[in-house]
């Protein structure tokens, strides 16, 4: 990777979110908590949540992950709360499409994520960029289940 690429991919703006992640304490009594990890890397998101009536009511978050994963959970931390389990699935659908085909932003509230567009061109990094939304949408069907 040349000089410019890691400048231009590590944008102020990405070390911002990174350095400013919301929702970082654990939650006492969640719904669901789901820890991910990125093999290629070793980076890991465990997630909170807590749902009432299909809708994430609180969040938590504990992120050792690079610039990148930290800068996407930071963006997930911030537009969580108040969101459906179809919002987090899309969102992360959409995230993947953006990484992988050149596919569209993700939705509101998770538009943020729009300073991923970068990370689309090192796919070693997109495992890492995915575990906040991956994490949330399987702890989401967690919290289905148990309430089922």
């Amino acid at each position: 990777m040349a000089d410019n690429d890691l400048i231009k991919l590590y944008s102020s703006r990405i070390l911002a979110l990174a350095a400013d992640i919301p929702r970082t304490e654990r939650l006492e009594a969640p719904t669901a908590t789901i820890k991910k990890r990125s093999p290629l890397c070793g980076s890991t998101v465990t997630v909170d949540l807590s749902v009432e009536n299909g809708t994430v009511t609180d969040y938590g978050q504990d992120v050792k992950a690079c610039a990148l994963g930290q800068a996407a959970a930071s963006v997930v931390g911030a537009a969580i709360v108040g969101t459906t389990e179809d919002q987090v699935r899309q969102a992360r659908d959409e995230l993947s499409a953006m990484l992988k085909n050149d596919g569209p932003v993700p939705s509101a509230p998770f538009d943020g994520l729009e300073v991923l567009l970068p990370a689309k061109e090192y796919k070693n990094r997109h495992a890492s960029i995915m575990l906040a939304l991956d994490a949330a949408s399987e702890a989401l069907e967690v919290a289905k289940r148990s309430t089922a």
